[in-house]
């Protein structure tokens, strides 16, 4: 049995395109076997944002939360908010996030699901439906690196969101995922325990590029979940521009906070 997941194009007024019922530009088959319809069948599914019951035909967010999302659509202009204020640390291609990441929203729950309750599917599904939007923008990309999490917090964790994210962009751009390139050489306190300066203070030197050869020449979008002061995602780009001078660098987080972009 295969359940058809479709992302629609959302310019103008267009429905957001993640119902089966939709038809859009791109679209992800899952494959479903029978013992996962049983369970279903015990556990229907829910919506990952508002936790209403998905009627049949709608998968992973419902109708009323595709519709409720606060996207950006940075990606539709080159020099939005976001990629002129990054451009102001170091050189930037393009920069975009999806969605605006606000407190008391389904949406912010939705991060944290993924972030902290083990939902990864979620951080996957997601990524599809931003890599379907962003591709236009994004077409000359080479390689796609997810924002590394230090062994210690992938080992706690199981797994690394931004990584998820990452993939289903590269699922739906056809591009590549590289998560050997760099890595987190250092143990921080989470960036979301600290204010202001303290941010850019805790992320300071903590990337490392390992190879180097891997990204020369390359154009190389960086991933991650959350961008508030965008600290972390310009310690990465600085550590890899470094490294490889003759890299080009964009970045692409899932959410953004209102106030600081």
């Amino acid at each position: 049995m295969q359940a058809l997941l479709i992302v629609q194009s959302l310019r103008g007024r267009s429905k957001p395109g993640i119902s089966g019922y939709d038809v859009g530009p791109r679209a992800f088959h899952f494959t479903m076997n029978p013992l996962r319809d049983i369970v279903s069948l015990f556990f229907p599914p829910v919506c990952a944002a508002c936790g209403s019951p998905l009627p049949d035909g709608e998968a992973f967010l419902c109708n009323r939360c595709q519709w409720e999302i606060p996207l950006t659509r940075y990606w539709e202009h080159d020099d939005n908010p976001l990629a002129e204020r990054l451009r102001a640390y170091i050189p930037m291609v393009h920069a975009v996030a999806f969605y605006f990441f606000a407190h008391q929203s389904p949406f912010r729950d939705l991060v944290h699901d993924f972030k902290y309750r083990g939902r990864w599917r979620s951080a996957l599904r997601m990524g599809e439906w931003f890599g379907a939007e962003i591709t236009p923008l994004f077409a000359d990309v080479d390689v796609i690196i997810p924002v590394p999490l230090h062994l210690r917090r992938r080992l706690r964790r199981g797994y690394n969101q931004s990584e998820y994210i990452a993939r289903g962009i590269g699922a739906a751009m056809n591009k590549p995922v590289d998560t050997h390139s760099v890595v987190r050489s250092k143990h921080t306190k989470s960036q979301a325990t600290q204010d202001g300066g303290d941010r850019w203070d805790n992320v300071e030197g903590i990337f490392r590029v390992r190879k180097p050869a891997n990204l020369e020449g390359r154009h190389v979008l960086l991933v991650d979940d959350v961008l508030t002061t965008g600290a972390t995602l310009i310690s990465l780009a600085d550590a890899i521009l470094r490294a490889v001078p003759d890299s080009r660098i964009s970045i692409a987080a899932l959410a953004a906070t209102h106030e600081k972009t």
